[in-house]
C-alpha cells in the first residue's frame, strides 16, 4: 500500500541539480533594484535646525536675533554672511567674531591694536574712511555719508584720511588744456576746488577723539596736477569750524596740506582754549614765522603736550615765539622743530626757555643749522634742567667745541636719556663720552622704575 505524503513536504521529485531549478525560475521574470539618487542615510535635521536655517536665509527681511536663546544666536550668527546691509547689522549685532569675519573678508591687513581691541570698531572707522577718501565732491551722494552716520557714531573713536578728492572739472579741461602753462601753477580754479565738508560728519561723531588728515591725492601717476593737492581757504575754514564744535577731540593732525600762515591762523584761532586737543601735529607744511607765532599763543590758551611742526618754513622769528610761549607753559611736554631754519638765534631762545620750563621732557632740533652758540647755551641747560630726558640736535653744526661744551654740562645730569648727536660735527670721542653719560642714566631710571611699588588699583 502506497504511504501517505509527509505534512508540508513537496511530492515531486527533488531535482540533482538545484542551480539548473533557479535558472529555469529565472527565466520567466526580470530582477530590478530602483534606487533614489538623493536619498541618504543621514539623520532628518531637527525642526530647530531647520527654523535656523530658515532665520539666517531670511535675516535681512526678518532680523530676530535678538528674540532667540543663547545658544541658538551663536549658531545664527556664525552662519551670517558678511555682506548684510549695515541697516540691519550696525545696531543689532555686537559680536566681535561676526566683525571679525567682516573685517578679515574685506581688508588684508588688520590689526585691532590700534582700534581698542575692538573688530567692531575697526570695521566702522576704516568703512568710513574708505567712504571719504574715495567721497567726489559734486559727483558722490552725500548721503552715503550721511546715512552712515547714525549707524557708526557709537563706534568711531579716530578717523586717519589721507586722501581727499576734488570734484571732476569737465567744463574747464578744455580751457586749461589752452593755456601754453598748466593753470594749476597760477592757482587756476582755486574757488571751485574745494574738497568734501568734514563739518556735518565729525561734529556728529560724539566719541570722536583722534583725527588725521592729509589734503591731497594718492597714486595719481600721469594723472598728477598741482591742482590735485590744493588745501583752500574755503577747506580751511570748514574744517576749522568742525574741529572747534568737536570737544572731545584730542589729537589733531593735519599734514602733508600745504597748510600755510594764514590757514595756521584761521585753525589756531577756532583751536583756542579747546577743552580736550593735547596733541597737534602740523608737520611736512608751508608754515612761516607769523603762522609759528600763532601756534606759540595756542601753547599757552590750550591744553597742548604734544606738538609737532617738523618740515616746515620756521626762522629765528618764529622760533623765537615759541619760545617766549614755553617760558610761561605748564603743559606742553614735547615740541618737534627738525627739518626747519631757526639758526642759533632761535636755538638759542629755545634754550633759554627751557632754563626756567619745567614741563617739556622731550625737544627735537634736527636739521636747524645749529652750531656753537646753541651748544653753549644748552649746556647750561643740560647743567640746571632736571625734566628734559631727550634731545635731538643730529644733523647740526656743533662744532668739536659745541661738543665739548654739552659733555661738560652733562657731567651732573641725571635726567637725559636720549641725547641724538649724529652728524652733528661734535667728534667721535665726545660723542663716545656722551653716549656713555646717557647710557648710565637710563640704567638708573630702569633700576628706578623697577623698585617704585605697583599702582593701587581701585
Amino acid at each position: 500500500m502506497q504511504q501517505p505524503a509527509a505534512r508540508g513536504r513537496s511530492t515531486a521529485t527533488p531535482s540533482l541539480y538545484p542551480f539548473q531549478d533557479r535558472f529555469a525560475a529565472g527565466l520567466n521574470y526580470t530582477h530590478r533594484i530602483i534606487e533614489d539618487p538623493e536619498w541618504t542615510l543621514a539623520t532628518v535635521p531637527h525642526l530647530t535646525e531647520l527654523c535656523l536655517q530658515n532665520i539666517v536665509h531670511n535675516f535681512k527681511k526678518n532680523p530676530i536675533l535678538d528674540r532667540l536663546l543663547p545658544e541658538h544666536q551663536r549658531k545664527v550668527l556664525d552662519r551670517l554672511p558678511t555682506g548684510l546691509p549695515l541697516a540691519v547689522t550696525a545696531n543689532l549685532i555686537s559680536d566681535e567674531d561676526y566683525w571679525k569675519r567682516c573685517c578679515i573678508e574685506r581688508w588684508q591687513v588688520c590689526d585691532i591694536s590700534n582700534y581698542g581691541d575692538s573688530w567692531k570698531r575697526m570695521f566702522f572707522e576704516r568703512h568710513l574712511e574708505n567712504l571719504l577718501k574715495c567721497f567726489i565732491p559734486n559727483t558722490t551722494d552725500p548721503n552715503q555719508v550721511l546715512e552712515l552716520i547714525p549707524l557708526c557714531k557709537d563706534y568711531v573713536r579716530k578717523l586717519e584720511v589721507d586722501q581727499f578728492l576734488p570734484p571732476v572739472q569737465e567744463d574747464q579741461k578744455e580751457e586749461r588744456d589752452d593755456l601754453s602753462v598748466t593753470g594749476s601753477d597760477f592757482g587756476f580754479g582755486e574757488v571751485s576746488m574745494h574738497h568734501y565738508d568734514l563739518g556735518d560728519l565729525i561734529t556728529a561723531l560724539p566719541h570722536l577723539e583722534e583725527l588725521h588728515l592729509t589734503y591731497g591725492v594718492k597714486d595719481c601717476g600721469m594723472n598728477f596736477e598741482w591742482n590735485l593737492f590744493n588745501f583752500t581757504h574755503q577747506d580751511c575754514s570748514n574744517l576749522a569750524v568742525a574741529v572747534k564744535m568737536c570737544h572731545n577731540l584730542k589729537v589733531f593732525k593735519l599734514t602733508r596740506s600745504k597748510v600755510d600762515d594764514d590757514k595756521t591762523r584761521l585753525l589756531v584761532h577756532n583751536l583756542l582754549d579747546h577743552p580736550c586737543l593735547v596733541e597737534l601735529n602740523l608737520s611736512h607744511n608751508l608754515i612761516g614765522d607769523k603762522g609759528a607765532k600763532a601756534v606759540g599763543k595756542l601753547i599757552n590758551h590750550s591744553r597742548l603736550e604734544t606738538l609737532d611742526l617738523c618740515n616746515n618754513q620756521i626762522h629765528h622769528l618764529g622760533a623765537q615765539a615759541l619760545a617766549q610761549a614755553l617760558a610761561e607753559n605748564s603743559t606742553l611736554t614735547s615740541l618737534n622743530l627738525r627739518l626747519n631754519c631757526v639758526e642759533d638765534k632761535g636755538g638759542e631762545a629755545i634754550g633759554r626757555a627751557l632754563l626756567t620750563n619745567t614741563t617739556v621732557k622731550s625737544i627735537h632740533l634736527g636739521s636747524n643749522n645749529l652750531s656753537e652758540p646753541t651748544a653753549m647755551l644748552f649746556s647750561q641747560v643740560l647743567a640746571q634742567n632736571t625734566t628734559l630726558t631727550s634731545i635731538n640736535f643730529s644733523c647740526n653744526h656743533l662744532g668739536l667745541d659745541g661738543g665739548k661744551q654739552l659733555l661738560d654740562g652733562l657731567a651732573d645730569n641725571k635726567a637725559l636719556t636720549e641725547f641724538d648727536l649724529r652728524l652733528a660735527e661734535v667728534g667721535q670721542e665726545t660723542e663716545y663720552l656722551i653716549h656713555q653719560i646717557v647710557r648710565a642714566n637710563q640704567e638708573a631710571a630702569r633700576l628706578g622704575s623697577l623698585q617704585q611699588p605697583p599702582a593701587k588699583t581701585l
